[in-house]
């Protein structure tokens, strides 16, 4: 049998892939803008303390309750069409970011500014988990690896990307509340050209392949689809693993995101030359994020192939524990962004390999609700480490101690996953072919008989 070609090229060759892609491109494009208007509203407005707690509570505000979405969203993606929430979640969002951006203007802060910016977050959820749980509709069962990699990290780096344009301009104008108000406005255009795009596709395209129009969603059934998307995760043990393996590493993250947030807002502020300080200095940190994130990509489908998900998370983990200690413990912006850059590749090679591993081993039915119940861990794990490091942290950032718990955190877990991978076999999917052929509609009858959108 001969074996599905899995290059980025093969994808691109499918108009529909290519349209899903777009999408998120667009999408994701302007949540960078949006983020750096507010991380430049909040976190480096000389008139507001950035201390530890105060990081951590507008973090927490904004991401612990949207998070409680994420059920909402998952019990919906599996009734709703996702071509029209990806079409509707974005132009909700176009109307929102215009109301953040007239507080920004107004200089509203407090309660209603933290509110109107997580109800931009919340929609977010629908997007997010939307793309990831229509991906598949989009490609065939041996290139989903590629697809992801290709997909999620394209996603990031439009992100980094729309950061990036958006720190710019605020150094090459007055900064202030009218240059990040101008940020959050703009922000709604990639938001309106990502649902036109979406429109291309025919309503069914993206799923549920068991359409169910329900008018209203109550809370006993969300709580039911939690509960159901959790058993069937459950049930699977190759995506409990790298569940548990992910929500570790979102611990680690998250306390060095927070670490590297105060380094910038209140150690490196001399920093000058190829490394400067400040906002400028975030956005050379994101860039090198970013370019983590590309090279992992561009190195996980071939890992994968030659060594399978197991052995590369593995490898992940322990490229995490060591890189972060070599070298963010020098505490020196140099050393950061190497440290960031690894934590990048790192980041993204595990995400890869958790999505596809999601992707291949739950039904198509439950792929909204197990999404669903990984984004709610994806985040809620992030906002507890944030929470945590507020109160082991010091405001300059630089704490040895808690570095090195970090890197231990990342060995015992890749001792932990490597012991399990070996006992039960790894995480490659115990499905039959003829299950594969049925998760993914047959690849083959799949591309004869639907058109390429």
């Amino acid at each position: 049998m001969q074996h599905a070609p899995t290059t980025v090229r093969h994808l691109l060759l499918r108009g529909d892939f290519r349209r899903l892609l777009m999408t998120r491109l667009s999408s994701q494009f302007g949540d960078g803008m949006f983020q750096a208007a507010l991380a430049g509203t909040v976190l480096f407005n000389p008139q507001q303390a950035a201390d530890p707690i105060d990081v951590a509570a507008g973090f927490a505000v904004l991401l612990l309750p949207y998070s409680l979405v994420g059920p909402f969203a998952g019990v919906w993606l599996d009734r709703w069409s996702r071509r029209q929430v990806l079409l509707v979640a974005n132009v909700v969002r176009a109307v929102l970011v215009v109301g953040v951006a007239g507080l920004i203007l107004a200089e509203v802060q407090g309660p209603g500014f933290y509110v109107a910016g997580l109800l931009v977050f919340s929609v977010n959820r629908f997007v997010l988990s939307a793309l990831s749980a229509g991906l598949p509709h989009t490609t065939d069962a041996p290139s989903l690896v590629s697809a992801n990699a290709l997909s999620t990290t394209a996603g990031a780096v439009a992100s980094v990307l729309g950061g990036g344009v958006a720190i710019g301009t605020t150094e090459l104008v007055s900064g202030g509340s009218a240059a990040y108000a101008s940020l959050a406005l703009v922000a709604a255009v990639p938001y309106l050209t990502a649902s036109a795009i979406v429109a291309g596709f025919p309503r069914p395209y993206l799923g549920p392949d068991h359409l169910t129009l329900a008018a209203t969603v109550s809370a006993r059934d969300v709580l039911h689809g939690m509960l159901a998307g959790t058993r069937h995760m459950l049930a699977h043990p190759p995506a409990t693993a790298v569940l548990s393996a992910m929500a570790v590493h979102r611990l680690c993250y998250g306390l060095l995101t927070l670490m590297t947030l105060l380094l910038y807002r209140n150690t490196f502020t001399e920093a000058s030359g190829l490394f400067p300080g400040g906002l400028a200095g975030l956005g050379e940190v994101l860039a090198a994020g970013a370019a983590g994130t590309l090279l992992a990509a561009a190195v996980t489908p071939w890992a994968v192939r030659r060594w399978g998900k197991a052995t590369w998370v593995v490898g992940m983990l322990v490229l995490g524990g060591v890189g972060q200690l070599v070298l963010g413990g020098l505490f020196e912006p140099p050393a950061v962004m190497a440290a960031v850059l690894t934590l990048g590749f790192v980041a993204q090679g595990i995400k890869i390999c958790v999505d596809s591993t999601l992707q291949e081993s739950v039904e198509d039915d439950f792929r909204g609700r197990v999404f669903s119940v990984y984004d709610t861990l994806f985040n809620v794990t992030f906002v507890i480490a944030l929470l945590a490091g507020a109160f082991l942290l010091p405001p300059s950032g630089v704490s040895w101690p808690l570095l090195v718990g970090i890197g231990a955190g990342y060995l015992l877990t890749a001792v932990v996953f490597a012991r399990w991978a070996r006992r039960t076999g790894g995480m490659e999917s115990q499905r039959s072919e003829s299950d594969a052929l049925v998760l993914h509609h047959d690849p083959r009858a799949s591309q004869s008989s639907r058109p390429h959108a």
